[in-house]
């Protein structure tokens, strides 16, 4: 059910940089992700975008190696629905996502706490209530464990390269913004 200890304390280990790459990058300050929202501060989507190509490369260069696995989620379109609803809620309420959430804690923001609170009553919710909801949304839609190489007949690297190319044009667009206002 689990995997092996080292797979465990490498996620452990990633997680742990991540978190403090995210501190360092100011990603857990609820001004500059306030600032985001308003179009004045482009750091998150950033170091966010920066985030998912790295990953995306390391994952697909590393996915022959078996040193870990890939566990695909099943498509369903309403469960998208509402998460993400539920997860921009929580977000515009708070000021912080669950990744910035805990990384504010780890800074000490007592406002983070309560997030950080409403995360695990919401992760108990869902998981009592998990049966009864996937009989809900899974009706409406669900279009199995798929990829969108898979989806698309494509290569991984196509789209790894698309996001590239698309979070590359993102920080030059974002930064003659910056330049603009500063």
């Amino acid at each position: 059910m689990f995997d092996p200890a080292w797979k465990l304390a490498l996620g452990l280990g990633t997680g742990i940089v991540f978190g403090y790459l995210l501190q360092k990058g100011r990603v857990a300050k609820y001004e500059v992700i306030v600032g985001q929202f308003l179009g004045r501060d482009y750091t998150v989507v950033k170091i966010m975008g920066t985030a998912v190509v790295v990953g995306s490369i390391g994952i697909y260069a590393l996915l022959p190696t078996e040193m870990f696995s890939l566990h695909i989620k099943p498509l369903i379109w309403a469960g998208i629905l509402v998460g993400g609803a539920l997860f921009g809620i929580g977000m515009a309420v708070l000021g912080y996502c669950p990744g910035t959430g805990v990384a504010a804690c780890g800074e000490g923001r007592k406002d983070a706490y309560f997030g950080l609170l409403g995360m695990f009553v919401g992760a108990g919710i869902f998981v009592t209530f998990y049966p009864t909801m996937l009989k809900l949304v899974g009706a409406l839609g669900d279009a199995g464990k798929v990829t969108l190489p898979q989806a698309t007949g494509t290569s991984p690297w196509i789209w790894i390269i698309a996001l590239t190319v698309m979070a590359i044009a993102a920080v030059a667009i974002t930064r003659k913004k910056t330049m603009d206002v500063s």
